[in-house]
């Protein structure tokens, strides 16, 4: 086991798919002779020339269009945005074109991208550059969504996405770029639609992704000294969802709560909190409850920004509530 950074972790995914396979290729800003913005790149201009290491002006409708035209003709991009936040601009592409043209072909045209970044907020950046969009892309047919933090995790991810012959939007944390973990030191691939469990429990599951697992965790030993069993459920990929281990948790530990950063209304915690309540209510002994940003745009200041966030004594608060139903 090698103990990879988060952006360690990416690179080699990365660099392992373009030594493969010539027709993958990496552009967005920054990403070449900056090394990338988070240093995700670092070094792989150097090794694979300014041909598949591509900088870009700051134009994402624009190099998010190129790259989708790209695939149609049979390349293999990945296309870095410094942010998801500034995905926004290039929303038209990703969703009319990319998730759109395989369907308006009937099948003609593949789309074989990834759209990879870091999503959510990273402290102290506003209301601008704050937001978790994860609902945005799920929400429509035709895009593979991933959200992960945890570095194993988003190397045997990445390099399912890049094999993938379907646009996948790819999210990661700028907060936990340089968080390590171990990775194994052999190649793998992991599967989309597998959820997996981060900490087994019997009481409750804490359901969440990307960098809300890591308060999840912190909040499931908290409520172990209380003499709560809570188990963390990292989905790890939103669509394809892995419907059957949510069933799976609720059969077993009989109450749920969702951790999501992003706004509550029309969120994925509200989907999952349907979709499980109709397919087993039965199973359940209290309300699905949800942990979600409050209601209101990110504020810049740092006591507001915590206020505002899911936070472990929300996540604590929420486990109580629903195990003493």
């Amino acid at each position: 086991m090698a103990q990879l950074q988060l952006r360690e972790a990416l690179r080699r995914a990365m660099s392992e798919e373009m030594r493969r396979d010539e027709r993958i290729f990496l552009m967005g800003e920054e990403v070449a002779y900056y090394d990338g913005a988070y240093k995700v790149s670092q070094g792989m201009l150097a090794e694979f020339g300014d041909k598949r290491v591509i900088d870009t002006p700051i134009a994402e409708n624009g190099f998010c269009g190129i790259g989708i035209g790209a695939a149609m003709a049979g390349l293999r991009p990945i296309i870095e945005v410094m942010t998801w936040n500034f995905s926004l601009v290039a929303y038209d592409q990703i969703i009319n074109n990319a998730a759109k043209i395989y369907q308006m072909t009937a099948g003609e045209f593949h789309v074989p991208i990834v759209f990879r970044g870091p999503v959510g907020a990273a402290e102290n950046l506003g209301s601008q550059h704050s937001m978790a969009l994860e609902s945005l892309f799920a929400h429509f047919p035709g895009l593979k969504v991933v959200s992960t933090a945890d570095p194993a995790d988003a190397y045997g991810l990445l390099k399912t996405a890049i094999r993938d012959d379907d646009p996948v939007v790819f999210m990661e944390s700028e907060l936990l770029y340089g968080r390590s973990g171990e990775v194994p030191d052999e190649e793998f691939l992991i599967p989309f639609g597998q959820a997996a469990v981060k900490r087994d429990g019997t009481d409750v599951t804490l359901v969440t992704w990307n960098k809300q697992v890591f308060n999840c965790l912190e909040a499931a030993e908290v409520l172990a000294k209380e003499g709560i069993s809570a188990r963390v459920l990292d989905l790890r990929t939103l669509r394809p969802l892995d419907e059957e281990a949510l069933y799976r948790c609720v059969a077993e530990t009989h109450r749920m709560v969702v951790v999501q950063e992003g706004f509550a209304f029309a969120g994925v915690g509200a989907e999952i909190a349907a979709r499980v309540t109709e397919a087993c209510f039965d199973a359940l002994d209290a309300p699905i409850l949800r942990v979600t940003n409050l209601d209101v745009n990110q504020p810049y200041a740092t006591n507001l920004e915590k206020l505002v966030m899911p936070s472990v004594k929300r996540i604590v608060d929420a486990a109580r509530a629903v195990c003493s139903r």
